[in-house]
C-alpha cells in the first residue's frame, strides 16, 4: 500500500489517454455546473418576479425565499439520480452514464430558457420550471460520481488527489462561466431588457457547450477498474443491495463530509451576489465581479487541495479546510457588510481557501472509501445526500435567517455548525485507506483458469498501474 508520505518522488509523464480522461471529466463537470449555476444566478435576480409574480407583489422577501427553494428542490432528486446512475455505472460502465447525464442536464437547461413566464401561462410557469429543475437534479445526481471515478481510477496511485481535483474544479470554472456571462449581459443591456428576455440567453447558449462536452466525453475510454470488474464471475449480482448492506457507514460519512462544503459553496455561487445587491444596495455588476474573484480563488485552492492531499494526506487536508471555514464563517460578514467591492471580494476569497481544501481531495477520498463493485453507487449517493443536507436549501435558510433576525452573521453561525459536523465526520475516516489498491481483488481463480484472456487483462492492468506509479 502506497501512502502519501511514501509516494514515489519520480516525475510522472502523463499519457495521452490520461490527458483525454482529465479533459473529459473537467469539461463535462464544467458544463454540468454551468447549467446548474446559471439557474442559481437567475434565482438570485429574476425568477421571483417572473415565475412567482403574485407572491412577489404581495411579499417580495417571501417570493425570494420561494425562488431559493426552487433552486434547492432539485437536490431532493439527486439521490434518485445517484441510485439510477450508480447502478448503471457499476453494471455497464462509467462512460455511458456520463454521456447520458450530460445530455439530460443540457436538455432541461435549454427548456428553461424557452419557458413562458407566469404572465403568459399562469400557474403552469412555476410548475414547469420546477419540473425542469427536477430533471437537472436527477442528472446532476449521477454526474459527479462518474467524473470523479473516471479521473481517480485512471490516476497513478500517488497522484489520485491531483487527478481527482480536475472534475472538482469544474465547479468553480462553471461558476466563472455562469457569473461572467451574467455580468456581461447585465453590463450590456438595461435591467428592463435583461428581465424581459436577456436572462434566457445563458440557458439557451448551453446547447453549444453540451455538443462540445458530448464529443469530448465520447472519445474517453472506459475506466480500467470497470474493465476489470467485467471479468467477475458474479456479474449479475446487484451492487446497490450490497452497498446498503455492507457500506452504509461509508455512505453516511460521505454525506456528512460534503454537507458543509456544499452549503458554504452555494453562498459563494449565488447568495452573496443577491445579498450585496438587495440588502446592501451594491451595484449588481459589483457583486458579480466579487463573485468572479471568489470563483478564481475557489479554483486555485481546489487544485491546491488535491495536490496537498497526495502529500499531507486527504483527511488532514480536509481538516485544515474545515478549520478555516469554521474560523471565518462569522467574521466574514462584518467585511461583507461594508458594501465596499474589494473588501466584499476579499471576504469571499478567504472563504474559498477553506472551500478548496475541503473540496479538492474529495474525489480521491471517496474513491478510496468504497470497494470497486459499489464505488459508483457509493460515491454518487453519498455526494447526493450531502448536497441535500448542505447546499440544497442553504440560500433559502440564509434568506430566512436574514429575514427573521436582520443580523447577517447568524448565517455564519449556521455554516460554522455544519462545518463542525463535517469536520468530525472526515476525522472518522481511517487515514490508512490512502493509497489503497482501487482494482478488483476477488476475481475467482477458477474463472481465470477457464478464461486465460481475463488473466492477461488483469496482468496488463497491474503492469500499467506500476508504470503510472
Amino acid at each position: 500500500m502506497a501512502h502519501a508520505d511514501t509516494a514515489p518522488a519520480g516525475r510522472h509523464e502523463m499519457s495521452h489517454e490520461e490527458r483525454k480522461v482529465l479533459a473529459g471529466t473537467l469539461v463535462g463537470t464544467t458544463i454540468e455546473w454551468y447549467d446548474f449555476f446559471i439557474y442559481a444566478q437567475a434565482a438570485a435576480f429574476v425568477l421571483a418576479p417572473l415565475f412567482f409574480e403574485p407572491l412577489e407583489s404581495a411579499n417580495a422577501g417571501l417570493a425570494q425565499v420561494v425562488a431559493w427553494a426552487s433552486l434547492g428542490i432539485s437536490f431532493l432528486f439527486r439521490p434518485l439520480g445517484a441510485v439510477v446512475a450508480g447502478h448503471l455505472g457499476d453494471k455497464y460502465g462509467r462512460k455511458i452514464v456520463l454521456v447520458l447525464t450530460l445530455v439530460g442536464m443540457g436538455a432541461a437547461t435549454m427548456l428553461i430558457g424557452l419557458l413562458p413566464t407566469y404572465a403568459t401561462i399562469g400557474i403552469w410557469a412555476p410548475i414547469l420550471l420546477i419540473l425542469f429543475r427536477v430533471v437537472q437534479g436527477f442528472s446532476a445526481g449521477g454526474e459527479w460520481g462518474g467524473a470523479a471515478l473516471m479521473s481517480v481510477e485512471h490516476a497513478p496511485r500517488h497522484k489520485r488527489g491531483l487527478f481527482g481535483a480536475y472534475p472538482q474544479i469544474g465547479v468553480p470554472i462553471g461558476m466563472l462561466l455562469a457569473t461572467g456571462f451574467m455580468f456581461a449581459l447585465t453590463s450590456m443591456m438595461s435591467p428592463e431588457d435583461f428581465q424581459a428576455w436577456g436572462w434566457r440567453i445563458p440557458f439557451l447558449s448551453s446547447v453549444a457547450l453540451i455538443v462540445v462536452g458530448y464529443l469530448i466525453r465520447k472519445a474517453v475510454d472506459e475506466s480500467p477498474v470497470f474493465k476489470e470488474m467485467q471479468l467477475r464471475k458474479k456479474e449479475s449480482s446487484a451492487p446497490l443491495g450490497q452497498l446498503f448492506k455492507h457500506n452504509s457507514k461509508q455512505v453516511t460519512l460521505a454525506a456528512l463530509i460534503f454537507a458543509a462544503n456544499n452549503a458554504a459553496g452555494y453562498l459563494v455561487i449565488a447568495f452573496f451576489a443577491s445579498y450585496g445587491a438587495k440588502s446592501l444596495g451594491m451595484d449588481r455588476s459589483a457583486t458579480l465581479i466579487a463573485s468572479l474573484i471568489g470563483g478564481v480563488g475557489w479554483l486555485v485552492f481546489t487544485m491546491l487541495g488535491g495536490w496537498m492531499s497526495d502529500r499531507a494526506g486527504r483527511v488532514r487536508t480536509f481538516q485544515i479546510g474545515y478549520a478555516v471555514i469554521i474560523a471565518w464563517s462569522v467574521p466574514m460578514w462584518f467585511l461583507l457588510d461594508t458594501g465596499v467591492t474589494w473588501i466584499f471580494a476579499a471576504a469571499i476569497v478567504v472563504l474559498t481557501v477553506g472551500l478548496g481544501l475541503s473540496y479538492g481531495p474529495q474525489s480521491a477520498l471517496y474513491a478510496e472509501m468504497f470497494p470497486a463493485r459499489v464505488r459508483y453507487s457509493g460515491v454518487s449517493i453519498g455526494y447526493a445526500f450531502g448536497s441535500i443536507i448542505g447546499g440544497a436549501f442553504a440560500p433559502m435558510i440564509a434568506q430566512l435567517l436574514l429575514n427573521e433576525t436582520g443580523i447577517s452573521w447568524t448565517i455564519g453561525v449556521y455554516i460554522a455548525a455544519l462545518a463542525i459536523i463535517s469536520l468530525v465526520a472526515v476525522s472518522m475516516v481511517p487515514k490508512s485507506i490512502q493509497g489503497i489498491d482501487l482494482h478488483v481483488q476477488d476475481v475467482h481463480r477458477d474463472y481465470l483458469a477457464e478464461h486465460p484472456e481475463a488473466a492477461e487483462i488483469l496482468t496488463a492492468a497491474e503492469s500499467a498501474e506500476k508504470r503510472r506509479d
